[in-house]
């Protein structure tokens, strides 16, 4: 995270010296406190659970530091706009240009090539700050899992870059056209916070990535600058005391109470946003900023604060990479420890070098190192500069793990509170209910709609990812499925649909798991809440209640509307090209060309018959993609020339869904009638 270590009073004047308050070393420790909780959250996530709120306290220090400098600035010699950005560049692009030298040099040896390629997209947008932009678009189920993302945390970088550029100018024509500043400050901030809240449950990704859904926790800063500016500290007492006090006490609170799950930002990031709001107007003889911030551990961690954010997570990323999984504890903790090791390093050696110069070249070639940045970035990502590992082959089963399409095509529309995916204005309304296993036919519905539009019904798509579409079920890891699934089922029964279907990843959540040692970390996850009982799918009982009220609620919807039941296509080793890479990412790797075929486990292949026996009792419609997927025992999982049909172990791949999964047209089409005779004269 940016910060800085003092902060600044006219318009643009070029001889004019930026103004900076007075060091205090309390906003260092409040930084340490921030730093500290997103590495804790990154590393150890069971143990800080919402330690990422430490990014909501930077953004407040940012917003008053940065306006205590630009209002200080006007009402002193003037404002440098030059000067401005000029300490930006220096205070900025020195760390970040070694994290991203770093990262991307590393990634050229370790990386696989889609790895690779959108390295190369964050590596560009890292270097030309807009990668909350970035992330914002590729945001979703099927986007690479964040920890594998060696530059995801540079969007909170992009954004108090922005901020940077944006608030200036606005307080510049402010001052110019002697506008209230405070009003200015409050405007901006009340329009942030209500953007924020509006949309953190329609549009939430919009709203934890958009600038103008965060710049509301700068402008807290900002209008505490501004407070302190033209309204003296209370004198020392217990007021600043309490002050100090509460501050801390919310920032634990938010630590405590709030969870990635939960609707964040929303009204839930005031906690930390107003924690670190009170503990900077507590200034820095308030009882805990004088004996707790301002200690030297804290000190010194909040000194180093941003290059330890900037290292942290690439390094934690490419160790679960290598790994392939989560990483052990002890991984971990060394990935932190180097972390703390290159982060006094670069501060040592480069940012207090950077800081201090007056050699205005330095400034240029900062700049001219994250140009360049952009470019190799940019290269990389068209395929001009390609890594290590480049099997043409590899390109080949990257190309089948990308191929997801839902929901491209359809239309994002509220129904009942819902958002639904929907496409087709056909009479019959067809909802489809399910997890990611009904959002992989997406692309046939849209296929349909190009081909025969004339029979295509009204489709509508009410998903959650990992998330089966039974009552009572509940997943650990997936807070939001319950009230995902719930509202489906909602419009399930309610007399807004003609046609329903039902349709998961049956073989991830009831496959084996009467072994309550067997590989399933899937079903692990899932239990069924009867009353006050609660069973396990995995070794406790609990898929068979899943199951059974499955079927209680097929059996009903039955008899009053069309009714299916989508079968699951075979999942599991084998059937993902990522199998198919060997040997170590450090070492030499090579990519095995996959045969046409593999086996269909007699797990699955005896849930696949007693969900088509559950179907046929409660009087649904079977919709079963085995007959064209498999022959006897073997299913098919390449094509003649080894290009894979599925994208990862459990899901079929777009391409080959928009193509060739014909036995989901029952479900999406109804026949267009001939015109009837005319009659005989």
């Amino acid at each position: 995270m940016t910060t800085t270590t003092t902060t600044s009073p006219t318009l643009h004047n070029e001889h004019a010296h930026l103004v900076h308050p007075k060091y205090r070393p309390d906003i260092d420790g409040l930084r340490a406190v921030a730093v500290l909780s997103v590495l804790g959250y990154h590393a150890f996530p069971q143990w800080i659970k919402g330690g990422f709120i430490g990014v909501d306290i930077f953004f407040v220090i940012s917003g008053f530091l940065i306006t205590t400098i630009i209002l200080g600035s006007f009402e002193g010699d003037g404002f440098s706009y030059r000067e401005f950005y000029a300490r930006r560049v220096k205070r900025i692009f020195p760390a970040l240009a070694l994290v991203l030298a770093a990262t991307l040099a590393f990634g050229w040896y370790a990386l696989l090539p889609n790895e690779w390629v959108q390295l190369g997209k964050h590596v560009a947008s890292g270097a030309g700050f807009v990668s909350n932009f970035a992330f914002w678009s590729e945001a979703g189920y099927f986007d690479n899992a964040a920890e594998t993302k060696p530059l995801l945390h540079l969007w909170s970088l992009a954004i108090e870059e922005q901020f940077y550029i944006f608030w200036p100018v606005l307080l510049g024509l402010a001052w110019k056209r002697k506008w209230r500043v405070l009003w200015v400050v409050g405007i901006v901030a009340a329009a942030s916070f209500l953007l924020n809240v509006t949309t953190i449950h329609s549009h939430r990704t919009a709203a934890f990535y958009s600038p103008l859904s965060r710049f509301w926790e700068l402008m807290i800063g900002g209008m505490l600058a501004y407070m302190r500016l033209h309204r003296p500290l209370p004198k020392p007492g217990w007021g600043r005391h309490a002050q100090s006090i509460a501050g801390l006490a919310l920032i634990v609170l938010g630590l405590c109470l709030i969870r990635g799950g939960k609707a964040f930002p929303g009204f839930w990031a005031i906690l930390p946003a107003l924690g670190a709001f009170f503990c900077i107007a507590a200034g820095p003889t308030g009882v805990l900023n004088r004996y707790v911030l301002a200690s030297k551990p804290m000190v010194w961690v909040g000194l180093i604060s941003y290059p330890l954010y900037l290292w942290h997570w690439p390094l934690l990323a490419y160790a679960r990479i290598l790994e392939g999984k989560l990483p052990s504890d002890g991984i971990r903790a060394l990935m932190l420890v180097a972390s703390f090791v290159l982060a006094w390093l670069t501060y040592r050696f480069v940012e207090r070098y950077t800081r201090k110069t007056e050699n205005p070249t330095v400034t240029s070639g900062l700049v001219a190192a994250m140009v360049g940045f952009v470019v190799l970035g940019l290269l990389a990502t068209s395929g001009y500069y390609v890594g290590r590992h480049s099997d043409p082959y590899f390109n080949k089963t990257a190309a089948a793990a990308k191929d997801w399409g839902y929901p491209d095509g359809l239309s994002p529309i509220k129904v009942d509170g819902e958002v639904l995916q929907q496409i087709g204005h056909g009479k019959r309304r067809v909802l489809f209910f399910g997890d990611s296993h009904i959002e992989q036919y997406g692309p046939r519905a849209v296929e349909l709609s190009k081909t025969a539009p004339d029979t295509l019904d009204s489709l509508s798509f009410v998903t959650w990812g990992a998330c089966p579409p039974i009552p009572n079920v509940v997943d650990e890891q997936n807070n939001l499925c319950a009230e995902r699934r719930d509202g489906g089922m909602r419009l399930a029964v309610s007399d807004k649909f003609d046609a329903v279907v039902f349709g998961g990843c049956w073989n991830c959540y009831f496959s084996e798991t009467d072994k309550p040692t067997a590989d399933n970390a899937a079903a692990d996850r899932y239990y069924y809440q009867d009353g006050k009982n609660k069973r396990r799918f995995m070794g406790g009982g609990g898929a068979d209640f899943a199951l059974n009220t499955l079927e209680t609620v097929l059996t009903a919807l039955s008899k009053h509307k069309q009714v299916y039941l989508l079968l699951d296509n075979p999942v599991g080793e084998g059937f993902g090209p990522e199998e198919f890479v060997k040997g170590g990412r450090l070492g030499n790797m090579t990519v095995g060309r996959m045969s046409p075929t593999a086996p269909w486990v007699s797990e699955q292949k005896a849930l696949h018959e007693r969900m088509r026996q559950i179907a046929i009792r409660s009087g649904a419609i079977v919709i079963d993609p085995i007959p064209t997927l498999c022959e006897k025992d073997w299913c098919t999982r390449a094509d003649a020339d080894a290009t894979p049909i599925y994208k990862d172990a459990g899901h079929l791949r777009a391409e080959y869904v928009r193509k060739f999964a014909t036995w989901i047209d029952a479900a999406m089409t109804t026949p267009k009638q001939p015109a009837a005779a005319a009659p005989p004269r």
